[in-house]
C-alpha cells in the first residue's frame, strides 16, 4: 500500500550531551499508527538523497526520521559540511549513537507511533547501524546497505572508532538485512564474507544479498554508481524484511 499524501518537516532534538541537532521527518497523513524507520545518513552527508528517501519510506507507510550527524560542523552545503567533517576525522561512534537515541527516541514517543522501529543506513551509515543496533535494544531491525569498516584493522582504531563493528556481532540485538555489491571495496567481498561467518557463529538472524554488476552506492540514482536492476531488487527485499519484523 502506498500512501499519496505526507506530513514532511524539520524539527529540533536533544543529541548527544544534549546537544540541540536537527532531524528531518515524514510520515503518512492521517493518525496512524505507522511503523518506524530511523536513517543514519552516509558519509557524503545530510543531503538531498536522504531527505528523499526519508520521504519515499513514508510514502511506503512508515513514520520517518533522519537526524543531522554533522550537526557541530556548522551550516553550509551538504558537500562542504562533509568535507569539513571528514577533515576532522569524522564524527564518533559514541556521539553516533547519542544522536541516533534521539531520533529513536522522539519517534517512539509519538502518538501515530505502533512503538517499532527500524534503522537504515547506507556508506557508513550501515557501519553506524550496526553500531547503534549492537549497542542499544531500541531498533527492531538493522538495515545495513553497503557499510563500510564494518571489518576494521587494529591500526584503524582509534579515540573516535574504538571498536570494529564486527567484534560487537554478539550484542547485536535485532535481525539484519545486508545489501552489497560484489564490486565493492568498502567493504569487500571478503569482509562480508568476515561479517556473515562471524553472525553466524553467534546465531544472529539475518539475509545478506549480494548483487553482481554493482559496486558501492548501487542505490544512488544520481550518481555513475546506479544500478537499476539491482537497486529495484534491492528495495523489494529491503520492504519485505521490514514488513517482517517491524511491520
Amino acid at each position: 500500500m502506498s500512501y499519496e499524501s505526507m506530513i514532511a518537516e524539520m524539527i529540533i532534538l536533544d543529541g548527544h550531551n544534549n546537544d540541540p541537532i536537527q532531524a528531518y521527518t515524514a510520515r503518512p497523513m492521517g493518525p496512524g499508527p505507522f511503523p518506524g524507520i530511523v536513517l543514519i545518513h552516509h558519509l557524503p552527508g545530510w543531503d538531498e538523497w536522504y531527505r528523499e528517501t526519508t520521504r519515499k519510506f513514508a510514502h511506503h507507510g512508515y513514520a520517518a526520521i533522519s537526524p543531522n550527524l554533522y550537526e557541530r560542523a556548522g551550516e553550509g552545503s551538504a558537500e562542504d559540511v562533509a568535507a569539513k567533517v571528514r577533515a576532522e576525522g569524522g564524527v564518533s561512534d559514541a556521539q553516533m549513537v547519542g544522536d541516533v537515541d534521539a531520533a529513536m527516541d522522539w519517534l517512539k514517543s509519538q502518538q501515530f507511533s505502533t512503538g517499532k522501529a527500524a534503522v537504515f543506513g547506507t556508506c557508513s551509515g550501515g557501519r553506524h547501524a550496526v553500531i547503534y543496533c549492537s549497542k542499544t535494544e531500541k531498533a527492531d531491525a538493522c538495515l545495513d546497505l553497503w557499510g563500510g569498516r564494518v571489518v576494521m584493522a587494529e591500526e584503524d582504531l582509534n579515540e573516535k572508532l574504538p571498536q570494529a563493528p564486527i567484534d560487537m556481532t554478539a550484542d547485536l540485538n535485532c535481525p539484519i538485512l545486508g545489501l552489497f555489491g560484489n564490486e565493492d571495496q568498502a567493504p569487500s567481498a571478503e569482509q562480508v564474507d568476515q561479517h556473515e561467518k562471524k553472525l553466524q557463529e553467534h546465531g544472529k538472524t539475518y539475509e545478506f544479498h549480494r548483487y553482481d554488476g554493482a559496486g558501492h552506492g548501487f542505490f544512488y540514482y544520481n550518481r555513475p554508481l546506479h544500478r537499476v536492476e539491482q537497486c529495484n531488487d534491492g528495495w523489494e527485499k529491503l520492504f519485505a524484511f521490514v514488513k517482517k519484523y517491524v511491520g
